[in-house]
């Protein structure tokens, strides 16, 4: 839609689309969903319309609300195309205007200007502009006023003609100019980090015209840079800025640019590689598509290089690979593992990777007949943080990867060979040299097809199904028609299993993710899903502890950050003054080996208990390690740890436990908490127990729980929601039991196993009948948004369901890949 004129006067929306919802200048972000939303504002300034090239202009404009505060800042508008020329006829200073179907990008003159930190952008067809003026009255008189009004009024609401772009050859590029080119890519690196928040795309390309022209692009979103898989793929790029670098021309993207890719292959399909939600293609340019893969084949350019697969690689070269992903696991803040198959064989012994069982992202093994066609790639540095966003399933091409003869070159991660064969390693280092990077292939890539071919051809595997794999990315199935309300015992309604049930009684139709986002917050719905993924990865990050008082919520301390407390805590050696309801003692315990000395620990316990020859219930310790501690708590029902203080005694920094009940911990929030040390006793002869404790030593107690953050879908849309207050309910586990019981954290692995199966299709995940909450939050940046939480649901067990018998996993965390 252009420019439309609405009845004058400021502030009429008597012409305003009914679905549009007005939001306020000062909540825009690069975060806020523009559907369906409109910004209002007075034109404050009015830039000069700038002419970039043949059929393409750009205009600046600021806007300011009429009902805002004095702080509230004005906003640059930034209108390109046909509707910036419609802008600049109908539209003067001081007019009204009401903007829909605009995009939001930084600023880059916020610190120059002072004004909003972002940017309103708009052009094509999905932008559109409402005009309210205030002009004088014409004269009467003036049959060209009358005739004027009506001719501008007619130009301004027509509707806007499909866009026209036009091409500049690469060997007429001139400095400071924005266009609009083609080009082959002879050359490419993968988006690499920046120092500040964007990450970077380096490429060269061609054309017909033999120039070769750098190109920088810098962009925040990974998936907003150019799709580029190998070398001869054609690329498209409108709005680029021309730059002079060394008496050569450099293109580096500007306001409005945008991106689209395609296969370079001759007898392709010409399909783009966006992902744009909108973009313009028509025939003419996939003639220019066309005539660029012909050209490009006939010079050489494309690759003709056969891709290696493991079977052909060699010692000591550097080679592409696609393959398919098939686990990661994190190895050190440094490394990760990645493994990965073709479906070949590598003619050399590979190296086997120790992983932490609990740290695998996927199948933690497989059959011997399977790991023979699997690689362990490392992967280094800059390239982990894009190996954190990889799922088990995707198909990849690894470019750069080394392969290593001697792999002693890092001996902490990889096992020793047996025998002294020499292996083979396979590493992707850090850095950007030679393209060296991860792409993800998308599922209709000729690549990701053959792959698939070669998959199916290989007999027929029980430890990991195949086709499952191979449809882990597939489109999720239909959403199942229902047609009645659903309730918690109708989960086999229409022949669709749920695994779960709601045990709430609200009467509420079922609808799906797509209808839910339009949805107001506020209210509780129904809906029918599968589940996508789920973070954290690693479960156990998942427990959280939660103040009640302050209502943070933080991390559980790892036992390496709790262990240097305890030692902090024991450095001070002199003698502290218990309190007199106290009796003091010591206490030998053993140093762990078998025939070493025991160490004696100074302990106290209330007088009281000692009378009554309950010497067992609680005693506080001084100077003990953290694994003292926990051999303490397997013998005492209560353990304190305290320490001395200008000879006092107090307890340890909150960052530790302020009591061991046998293999429970338990955590005080250090905010609300005014730790000292009181007798617990004093309680009135009531039997103590953590809260009696913790309000005795003035401690604000933590409570456990469980936070989960899970993607759903169904054949309408995604939706991220939280597991966070009914989590419990809907693992019928408590996180305190979660906390210090392996068997616990067993279920709840299990649960989500089968939920969203780690080397499992799409199509086979169970549908979830799930109760959601919705209600306005607020971001890390203080900006509402709606928030959607899980509740009044539970998990259903199927009856075949069994626990794994073997307690192998609980005696090794360990084990060789």
């Amino acid at each position: 839609m252009p420019v439309r004129v609405m009845s004058e006067g400021a502030g009429s929306n008597t012409h305003l689309p009914t679905h549009l919802t007005r939001i306020p200048i000062s909540l825009i972000n690069t975060s806020t969903d523009c559907s369906n939303k409109m910004v209002k504002g007075m034109v404050v300034h009015k830039g000069p319309l700038v002419s970039l090239m043949t059929d393409n202009c750009i205009l600046k404009t600021v806007i300011k609300e009429e009902d805002s505060q004095q702080n509230t800042p004005s906003i640059n508008m930034v209108i390109m195309g046909d509707l910036a020329k419609h802008f600049n006829q109908a539209v003067s200073q001081g007019d009204v205007t009401v903007v829909s179907g605009f995009t939001v990008g930084k600023s880059p003159t916020v610190h120059k200007d002072k004004f909003h930190p972002f940017n309103l952008l708009l052009s094509g067809d999905e932008s559109c502009i409402y005009v309210s003026r205030q002009r004088p009255p014409p004269d009467p008189g003036s049959s060209l006023t009358v005739k004027r009004s009506y001719d501008l009024s007619a130009e301004v609401s027509r509707e806007t003609k499909a866009p026209k772009y036009t091409y500049v050859r690469l060997a007429d590029l001139k400095p400071k100019v924005v266009v609009n080119v083609y080009g082959v890519v002879v050359f490419f690196k993968q988006p690499f980090k920046t120092c500040g928040t964007d990450y970077c795309t380096s490429l060269k390309i061609t054309d017909q015209s033999n120039q070769m022209i750098c190109c920088t692009i810098f962009r925040e979103k990974l998936e907003d840079h150019p799709e580029i898989f190998q070398k001869g793929d054609i690329i498209r790029m409108h709005r680029v800025k021309t730059h002079s670098f060394k008496e050569s021309i450099t293109l580096i993207n500007t306001y409005g640019f945008s991106v689209v890719t395609f296969d370079g292959e001759v007898g392709e399909v010409v399909e783009p590689r966006t992902s744009s939600r909108s973009f313009h293609f028509d025939q003419e340019d996939r003639r220019i598509v066309e005539e660029l893969r012909s050209w490009a084949t006939k010079q050489g350019i494309v690759s003709t290089v056969p891709k290696i697969p493991l079977s052909a690689v060699q010692p000591n070269v550097f080679f592409d690979l696609t393959c398919q992903l098939l686990a990661k696991a994190p190895m050190d803040s440094t490394c990760t593992l990645l493994r990965v198959w073709d479906g070949t064989s590598c003619p050399h012994s590979l190296v086997r990777v120790i992983v932490e069982r609990d740290d695998t992202e996927g199948p933690a093994s497989f059959s011997p007949e399977k790991e023979r066609l699997i690689a362990n790639i490392l992967v280094f540095d800059n390239h982990m943080d894009f190996a954190k966003q990889l799922k088990p399933g995707d198909f990849l091409r690894i470019y750069n990867i080394r392969a290593i003869p001697d792999s002693s070159k890092v001996p902490r991660l990889i096992a020793a060979p047996s025998g002294g064969v020499e292996t083979l390693a396979f590493h992707l280092h850090g850095g950007t040299s030679y393209g060296r990077g991860i792409r993800v292939l998308p599922e209709s890539s000729r690549d990701v097809q053959n792959l698939k071919r070669a998959f199916q051809a290989l007999p027929e595997n029980d430890d990991l199904n195949d086709s499952a794999m191979l449809e882990i990315r597939s489109t999720p199935p239909e959403y199942p028609r229902v047609t009645h309300r659903f309730s918690g015992s109708d989960v086999g309604a229409k022949g669709v299993e749920s695994r779960t049930e709601r045990l709430c009684h609200h009467d509420t139709r079922l609808v799906t993710l797509s209808e839910l986002k339009r949805s107001d917050p506020g209210w509780v719905h129904h809906v029918r899903v599968q589940l996508r993924s789920y973070e954290p990865g690693r479960l156990h990050q998942a427990l959280k502890l939660y103040c009640s008082k302050c209502l943070s919520i933080q991390d559980v301390p790892d036992d390496e950050l709790v262990a240097g407390v305890f030692n902090e805590g024991s450095r001070d050696s002199r003698r502290c003054i218990p309190p007199p309801w106290m009796s003091s003692g010591r206490v030998s315990i053993p140093t762990g080996s078998l025939g070493s000395c025991k160490r004696e620990l100074s302990v106290h316990l209330p007088r009281t208990l000692l009378c009554e020859a309950k010497n067992k219930i609680l005693l506080f310790v001084k100077g003990s390690s953290l694994e003292e501690t926990c051999r303490l708590a397997s013998n005492y029902k209560n353990i304190i740890p305290v320490r001395s203080s200008g000879g006092h005694m107090t307890l340890l920094d909150l960052s530790a436990p302020f009591l061991f009940r046998g293999r429970k911990r338990y955590y005080g929030c250090r905010r609300c908490s005014k730790a000292t040390v009181r007798d617990p006793c004093n309680a009135g002869g009531q039997q103590i127990d953590v809260k009696i404790i913790a309000e005795a030593l003035g401690v604000q107690l933590l409570q456990f729980v469980l936070l989960m953050k899970l993607e759903l879908q169904d054949a309408t849309d995604t939706l991220e929601v939280f597991l966070w207050k009914d989590a419990e309910l809907f693992f019928k586990v408590s996180a305190e039991e979660a906390a210090a019981n392996q068997e616990a954290q067993n279920s709840i692995r299990q649960t989500m196993d089968s939920l969203c199966p780690p080397g499992g299709s799409t199509g086979g995940r169970p549908w979830l009948d799930l109760c959601l909450s919705t209600y306005r939050g607020d971001d890390d940046g203080g900006n509402h948004r709606t928030c959607y939480q899980i509740c009044h649901t539970a998990i259903i067990q199927p009856p075949s369901s069994q626990s794994d018998p073997s307690p192998a996993g609980q005696r090794s965390s360990l084990q060789h890949v």
